[in-house]
């Protein structure tokens, strides 16, 4: 009986670890832009655009505008809106018209 209640928690600590590394492996590509900001790395525009703008209703103009965003500032802020705290530069800039010029 100890040895199947000692198989029980090793198979159960084995499954928790599994599942924490799995976890890590699902984190978005934009999780780490705010460490790359104002840095010598280059961000990956296109994937973190592609992620911000997922549930956008004009795709094309969110994509275009974010990247253009992204190139100046090196940074995209985490999620699909919201969080520009993140990015400063990216939360400042502004159309001509005064507007937020980033999605």
């Amino acid at each position: 009986m100890a040895l199947f209640s000692k198989l029980i928690v090793a198979s159960l600590v084995i499954s928790l670890l599994l599942l924490h590394v799995a976890a890590d492996d699902r984190r978005p590509a934009h999780a780490t832009v705010s460490q790359t900001q104002g840095s010598l790395l280059q961000i990956d525009c296109n994937g973190a655009c592609k992620a911000r703008c997922l549930l956008a209703s004009r795709q094309r103009m969110c994509h275009r505008a974010c990247g253009t965003c992204c190139k100046r500032c090196n940074c995209v802020p985490p999620g699909t809106s919201g969080n520009q705290e993140v990015c400063p530069c990216y939360a400042s800039m502004t159309t001509h018209g005064g507007r937020r010029k980033c999605p």
